[in-house]
């Protein structure tokens, strides 16, 4: 029986967020900081993998005769070079760190944040309002701190964008399982510090991707495959971006690259009216 449904990639992605999360809160402590790299190692080595299996679209029978023998690698380049540039110019990459940025410091700041001189204040005294509602604010902020951290690191990344755009057009949901893992671990880690904060992401993680997965059903409805090829084998590329940043060997800017993914099918069509 063929289980393989559009959404499927982010159940399991929410369901590893989830496991990740409970045992973070149970165990994740005791976990020693090698064998995070190891796995982290593995993970960049298998994105490689899947990264070379989706450029291999380029080579896809529609793709070339749509576009002719030689276009696709050249219609691939010129769609990273432009989306790239676009990227660069709005500055996408350095916007979604210092949108993480700006919410962390802002949580820092409630819970008491640095001094001028960089040693951190005290936390803000518990109020009577707080205490006769049999709530604590220290435990309140780091649910908040935990559950906004673990979105965006699971929501705002192009791996979440290409896998749920993968999903959704009908390639699999390979490129989600590889995230999944990522993020069970992930969410392991942080649930040992921020506890049940994190678990909520998993809410965060079903809304964000099932709505680009619903996307990439719409599209596949009406790109023709040609198109689809050509923005599974730009993807690819990014990907091998996104490997080469977990093996520390260089930190490609892979969010500039995400309008790549737009001008890709947008590209295609126009090689096409041009033959």
């Amino acid at each position: 029986m063929n289980v393989d449904f559009p959404g499927l990639g982010t159940l399991v992605n929410v369901g590893t967020i989830v496991v990740g999360s409970l045992l973070g809160m149970a165990v994740g402590h005791r976990l020693p900081q090698r064998t995070h790299a190891v796995v982290t190692d593995i993970l960049g080595l298998v994105t490689l993998l899947v990264a070379a299996l989706s450029a291999m679209a380029v080579t896809d029978a529609a793709f070339v005769a749509a576009t002719g023998s030689g276009a696709p690698v050249l219609i691939v380049l010129g769609s990273l070079l432009i989306g790239g540039i676009a990227g660069s110019l709005l500055r996408i990459e350095s916007r979604l760190e210092g949108l993480a940025g700006t919410i962390q410091g802002w949580l820092a700041r409630k819970s008491g944040g640095q001094r001028s001189d960089g040693r951190r204040t005290s936390r803000r005294p518990v109020l009577i309002d707080d205490t006769e509602r049999g709530q604590d604010p220290a435990a309140r902020e780091r649910f908040i701190e935990g559950w906004l951290t673990a979105s965006l690191l699971f929501c705002v990344g192009p791996l979440a964008i290409l896998g749920s755009l993968s999903d959704g057009l009908g390639r699999g949901i390979d490129q989600l399982l590889l995230k999944s893992v990522l993020d069970g671990f992930a969410a392991l880690a942080f649930a040992s510090s921020f506890g049940v904060g994190v678990l909520l992401s998993a809410v965060s993680v079903a809304v964000v991707q099932g709505l680009v997965t619903l996307a990439g059903v719409l599209l596949g409805s009406v790109l023709p495959d040609a198109h689809i090829a050509a923005l599974t084998a730009t993807g690819g590329l990014m990907l091998v971006g996104i490997a080469l940043r977990l093996l520390h060997l260089k930190q490609i800017p892979v969010g500039d690259l995400l309008p790549a993914l737009l001008v890709a099918p947008l590209l295609t069509q126009l090689v096409i009216m041009l033959r």
